[in-house]
């Protein structure tokens, strides 16, 4: 039983056996002491009348019990030389002591459904036997018989109604009774489980949870542990994130503040002064371009820009990038190759612009004069595949893996020098994440960068 599903099964079907064991024992204890001797005053009420039916009527034994016993009685009729005959259903046994048939002919009354013997898993409410019956004496043309009535089995529907509801109703009860000491057992991991939520809650982190198990719960609990290692890691980033905007905010403001005191010495020549104040210009841009992807970083984190999605032309978007970006390419002399036809998407337009003007402009800084960038748009079955190439500087392998982590830079000098924050890439993954994409790095440190983008359609 390794698995909770099977555990819960197993569990489940032995509370079902035991239940039914117990109620049917109890069921059969109350047949005995309350229904059995209700039925045999039935049993007995019915049987009178039917003689009194027969002795105010003018026909034959044969033809009166052939009659009744349509109605859903079986009888067995035995006369004073033990002639006997049965009529409606058959009985299953006919052994019956001689002594019964003879105090029956005397004119007593046999209850043989009250004195039924005890069976532990048959009751005698089923039993179609002869001495599960009433008998008493009857006269016909003159001749006494003794006459043993009982009812099959439609005729006690009444009565098994009872005896099913106590079954039923005994079967629940202890059903819910072993079900509730037994979700007990399986619930305590869970109950550990919650215990430790709770130390998460709270800010601890470091939890190692003593569940041994195979099932669910068992990798529950791995999953469990796994996750507060998770999280650790992420409060780990969360205070590196925070280490690295105070950072990035601190250097312009240190340059702003340093550039402005020197503005106001008065021995400054004008070139002097207007490069100090172009610095001021630069850096000041640099915090407003920094807490404009700090904003955007924000809001899509906590899913605020609900995506606007209309079909568009995706090349002709890139298009547009190209020509916005086209001074800065021509500075480089840089060559262009485009392969793309027009296709259609669904997505919103101005988050994909974002993408592509990010990684545009990330292949334009990183490639050296005279060097080339491609730009291919594949339309499949269900997917568009944008592939952006340069022959730049390259990334090594070793800093592939975190290119898309907030505030990283593979070369942090060059990346400061051309005026990067380091969160391009990082909005980037997650726009394209939105979009229910995927975005992917092939990179040779000294051969170009391949950037590729797949969306669905």
């Amino acid at each position: 039983m390794r698995t909770l599903y099977v555990r819960i099964i197993v569990t489940t079907m032995a509370i079902m056996i035991t239940s039914s064991i117990i109620a049917f024992i109890a069921s059969n204890v109350y047949y005995q002491h309350v229904l059995k001797p209700e039925n045999d005053k039935k049993v007995t009420h019915m049987a009178n009348n039917i003689v009194d039916l027969y002795n105010g009527s003018d026909q034959s034994i044969g033809h009166f019990l052939r009659d009744m016993a349509d109605l859903g009685y079986s009888f067995y009729l035995i006369d004073n030389d033990g002639q006997s005959k049965t009529f409606g259903k058959p009985f299953d046994t006919t052994e019956l002591q001689s002594s019964v048939v003879q105090d029956v002919l005397s004119g007593n009354i046999y209850h043989g459904i009250a004195n039924y013997p005890w069976q532990p898993f048959v009751t005698g409410f089923f039993d179609h036997a002869l001495s599960n019956t009433i008998g008493l004496p009857i006269n016909a043309n003159d001749d006494s018989f003794a006459l043993f009535v009982r009812p099959n089995s439609v005729q006690q529907f009444g009565e098994m109604r009872i005896f099913f509801a106590v079954i039923i109703g005994l079967a629940l009860f202890f059903s819910f009774l072993f079900v509730l000491f037994s979700t007990r057992w399986i619930v305590n991991p869970i109950q550990s489980l919650t215990v430790a939520t709770k130390k998460i809650a709270a800010g601890n982190y470091h939890i190692k949870l003593a569940v041994n198990r195979k099932d669910e719960i068992g990798r529950l609990a791995r999953n469990f542990s796994t996750m507060s290692e998770s999280l650790q890691k992420t409060e780990e980033k969360r205070q590196e994130f925070v280490a690295s905007v105070s950072h990035e905010i601190q250097s312009p403001l240190t340059s702003i503040q340093g550039f402005s005191q020197a503005l106001q010495e008065e021995n400054l020549s004008n070139e002097e002064r207007i490069h100090y104040l172009s610095i001021i210009e630069k850096e000041s841009k640099r915090l407003s371009v920094l807490s404009r992807q700090l904003l955007t970083l924000s809001q899509l984190d906590q899913g605020n820009n609900e995506l606007e999605r209309i079909p568009f032309d995706l090349s002709e978007q890139m298009k547009e990038i190209l020509f916005t970006l086209e001074w800065q390419w021509r500075q480089k002399n840089l060559s262009i190759e485009w392969d793309a036809k027009p296709t259609v998407i669904n997505g919103d337009p101005k988050l994909l612009h974002q993408v592509w003007m990010n990684v545009i402009t990330n292949a334009i800084r990183y490639t050296l004069k005279e060097g080339k960038i491609s730009i291919t748009v594949k339309k499949g079955k269900a997917n568009v595949e944008v592939i952006i190439t340069d022959t730049g500087i390259g990334i090594s392998q070793e800093d592939i893996p975190q290119i898309f982590d907030r505030f990283y830079k593979a070369d942090k000098a060059r990346t400061r020098k051309a005026g990067g924050t380091g969160l391009g890439l990082a909005i980037t993954k997650k726009i394209v994440e939105l979009h229910a994409g995927t975005i992917m790095v092939k990179s040779e440190e000294g051969q170009g960068t391949a950037i590729i983008i797949t969306l669905p359609q």
